[in-house]
């Protein structure tokens, strides 16, 4: 059975969204200076890197990050890949097969090197969600920074999700993985009233 880890490394270098907090990590004690241990101190925002965003992100009324049901982040999945273009459109998402599908993972190109930030990374257009919604989709991830374009206020992609009931990854590394089934394991941190988490993602092959 193989394993792709489909997280980017979390560190100094990783890009935050703009405005956003910047992740650091600061030693409080070292074995090096006499300490008894080795100690740190992280400094972050929910949505650094590879995260999952908790519905209350974007809805006021949406669940918190620790009461997200654990099986949606759990269980087979399919990993497309729609490189190339500035958004992702029901059009394109009619042309695959997504019978049986419940968690879609879109390879989108867009944002290679997470040591910067891309506004030009590759969207979802609302339609486009309420199209997953209709086919069984319960979970989208996303290799791009977001599923709302870069300069949207309104964010009509998030809350159609909201209103439909689709959780979304976003930042996830997919670019050495080939499309294909497999299962999906992408546990978020058990974050009281957190409105995302970091996470550890990783898709086992199922044809091993």
């Amino acid at each position: 059975m193989r394993i792709y880890d489909i997280t980017h490394s979390l560190g100094a270098g990783t890009a935050s969204w703009p405005g956003d907090t910047p992740f650091s990590l600061e030693p409080t004690a070292q074995l090096a200076s006499g300490d008894s241990v080795n100690l740190s101190r992280i400094t972050l925002s929910p949505h650094n890197g590879t995260h999952a965003d908790a519905p209350y992100h974007y809805d006021q009324n949406g669940p918190f990050m620790a009461e997200v049901p654990l099986d949606r982040y759990i269980g087979p999945a399919l990993l497309v890949a729609l490189e190339g273009r500035s958004s992702v459109t029901e059009a394109d998402l009619r042309a695959l097969e997504l019978s049986g599908v419940e968690r879609l993972l879109i390879r989108t190109g867009s944002c290679p090197d997470l040591g910067r930030f891309n506004p030009a990374f590759t969207y979802l257009e609302p339609e486009a969600i309420r199209y997953l919604a209709s086919c069984g989709i319960r979970l989208i991830g996303t290799d791009a920074h977001s599923v709302d374009p870069s300069d949207s206020k309104e964010l009509p992609a998030h809350n159609a999700c909201a209103a439909t009931g689709i959780l979304i990854l976003e930042n996830l590394s997919l670019a050495d993985v080939p499309p294909g089934r497999y299962e999906l394991i992408a546990l978020p941190l058990k974050l009281e009233r957190a409105d995302g988490s970091p996470i550890r993602a990783v898709l086992r092959s199922l044809n091993e």
